[in-house]
């Protein structure tokens, strides 16, 4: 179950829990914990295109000052934070449990390492087909779209009103900064922020051997139906992208794909004419 690129079956769970720890009115030190393990199972689990560990890093640094500043901000507050932790340390009825913490956590450190270290390297078991071939046709918002012989309606205009068509163009531009190019990137090379956490990459838009090698049909159904839209033979398809009919309607994704080509100063692949 997903919402807006958010698997909600991660994202519930969290927020019913800090709501249940707000009720019971738990210590500062539990409050302050749960926040930082809530945000982080958040940044690395609840979003379906995955975020970069150096990004998640980050963040993280970032919600840990936010958290300090947090239980540092009154005297009461601190006090209470930190009560535990001394009691912990310093009273002889927790000296098992003091013990247990001191092993755990360099344990805990040392086994991180390890099984990053330990992670084998393989090569795929088998190739991967980039550009796969699209079914005849598809449905997207209840609409059939021909993929053979079909083309973006707003192509047209280019000719026959370019005023009209430049629109399209620019609303293209706000749907690709808006949803694209954090993988795709802001030049188009397949660089943005969240390029090197993802395999395969996505794809390159300046490469001369994509845009200009499809109709744009292909494009439409590659952005509507995302990664778990590929066909299975050919696999695997492990890419990222997301289903986009599930967030944009039928006309941004023409537009976007529009903005493309206009960026790039590519032109579609043209239709295949038989005789």
């Amino acid at each position: 179950m997903s919402f807006a690129g958010l698997n909600l079956w991660v994202l519930i769970p969290i927020v019913g829990l800090m709501v249940l720890l707000r009720i019971i009115k738990v210590g500062a030190l539990t409050w302050a914990l749960a926040w930082w393990l809530a945000i982080y199972v958040a940044l690395t689990k609840a979003f379906i295109v995955p975020i970069p560990a150096s990004v998640v890093t980050l963040y993280m640094a970032i919600v840990t000052l936010a958290v300090f500043a947090y239980v540092s901000s009154s005297r009461e507050r601190w006090e209470a934070t930190t009560g535990p932790v001394i009691r912990l340390v310093t009273e002889p009825r927790y000296r098992l449990l003091l013990v247990a913490v001191v092993l755990a956590l360099p344990a805990a450190a040392a086994y991180n390492v390890y099984a990053k270290m330990s992670v084998p390297l393989e090569a795929p078991q088998f190739g991967r087909t980039v550009h796969p071939a699209p079914p005849p046709e598809i449905t997207v918002h209840e609409n059939a779209i021909d993929l053979v012989a079909g083309d973006s309606p707003i192509r047209a205009l280019e000719e026959s009103d370019p005023e009209s068509f430049k629109q399209h163009v620019e609303n293209g531009r706000r749907v690709y900064f808006q949803n694209c190019f954090y993988c795709h990137g802001d030049a188009m090379a397949g660089d943005g922020m969240f390029a090197h956490g993802l395999n395969p990459i996505p794809s390159n838009f300046t490469d001369q051997g994509v845009l200009p090698m499809f109709q744009e049909t292909f494009l439409f159904w590659r952005v509507s139906k995302g990664g778990p839209g590929m066909p299975e033979e050919g696999g695997p398809w492990d890419s990222a992208m997301p289903v986009w009919e599930k967030l944009l309607t039928e006309e941004e994704m023409w537009d976007a794909i529009a903005f493309l080509y206009d960026y790039t100063d590519f032109e579609p692949r043209k239709q295949e004419v038989h005789h």
